[in-house]
């Protein structure tokens, strides 16, 4: 898989936005589910997606919200979900496959960063069981929908995060070790990588292939709402005046800059029989040989800029461990067939 990790030369780049890279793409009769839908970079995936002509359903944790923030967006189905509540995601995908309509477009989008420790209902920690587990769960409950739509994609989306952390098989809810924030959101953001990975194995067959990505450093989309704003300076991502530094070529992009992989990903025919890869302003990010990051308050701007996907994050025996992991915790074992 290593050495499928090349990029295209897409004619994108980071400053690429996502109007740009849906132009001239026709997704009439076409139909997208969008986690975390309704705010940031999803939101915007919605926009775009809608604009060339899917219809979008949104599954949302608070419908309120989610209704006002799509208000005047026609062609947008709003549902409720809960990636932390299993309950909740059977109920949203049972009522979806009920209706037996394809699912060509699946965005992986709804996530947390660097968030105090919390536990979900079943005691795992929030990071992991929000951006990985409840994602796993969602597409394995969609699996007949994506596969009756003879061609579709699964897009998640990970971070240039995961070389926080790789996945800690023998403790990832962080049981028997203390809690580090920046570790759990990298551990989360390289599950991502290794999920795509094994979903796109499990999915060629049937026309499904997956996808990851690292969208860019985006503050304006709520993400970042558990670091101050010392964090943010000294990272890098905001001036003196508080104001976010806007920069493509240090990853520092607008929210439509940062939507445009997640929809070249999605939509894009230049992927076409491809699958399982690491993206990055919209195109196949490199293999990339830089160690590890602690987290972003180190007060080294320059680590931003670093492109690529970590070795361990597309390590197929790492992806397939993950997997099994991942069955064993949800209590279930994905059918493909």
């Amino acid at each position: 898989m290593s050495a499928l990790q090349k990029p295209l030369h897409s004619g994108f780049s980071a400053a690429s936005t996502s109007g740009e890279v849906i132009k001239g793409i026709d997704l009439t009769g076409k139909i997208a589910i969008v986690t975390g839908g309704y705010s940031g970079l999803g939101l915007e995936t919605v926009r775009t997606l809608r604009s060339a002509g899917a219809t979008v359903i949104v599954p949302a944790r608070d419908r309120d919200k989610a209704a006002a923030a799509l208000r005047g967006l026609d062609g947008v189905e709003l549902e409720v979900m809960d990636l932390a509540r299993p309950a909740s995601i059977d109920a949203f995908a049972a009522k979806f496959i009920d209706g037996r309509r394809p699912l060509h477009i699946l965005v992986n989008c709804a996530g947390i960063m660097a968030c105090p420790l919390e536990r979900d209902e079943r005691g795992y920690e929030s990071q992991f069981s929000t951006n990985h587990l409840g994602h796993f769960q969602l597409t394995a409950r969609l699996w007949p929908a994506l596969r009756r739509a003879g061609g579709a994609r699964v897009v998640s989306v990970s971070s240039w995060g995961h070389r926080f952390s790789p996945v800690v098989f023998d403790d990832p809810n962080f049981e028997h070790r203390e809690y580090d924030r920046w570790q759990g959101y990298g551990q989360s953001k390289t599950a991502n990588i290794l999920f795509a990975l094994t979903l796109d194995g499990y999915g060629e067959a049937h026309g499904v292939r997956a996808f990851s990505l690292h969208p860019g450093g985006i503050l304006d989309t709520g993400l970042g709402k558990h670091l101050s704003q010392g964090e943010l300076r000294e990272a890098g991502v905001i001036d003196d005046a508080g104001k976010p530094i806007l920069d493509p070529a240090k990853n520092l992009k607008t929210v439509e800059q940062g939507a445009a992989t997640i929809v070249w990903c999605a939509a894009s025919p230049q992927l076409n029989g491809m699958g399982g890869l690491y993206c990055e302003n919209s195109d196949i990010a490199p293999l990339a040989s830089e160690g590890r990051a602690g987290g972003w308050n180190t007060g080294d701007a320059t680590r931003l800029t670093l492109n690529g996907v970590l070795p361990y994050a597309v390590d197929p025996a790492s992806a397939e461990r993950l997997w099994h992991l991942s069955e064993r915790l949800l209590g279930f074992t994905f059918k493909a067939d």
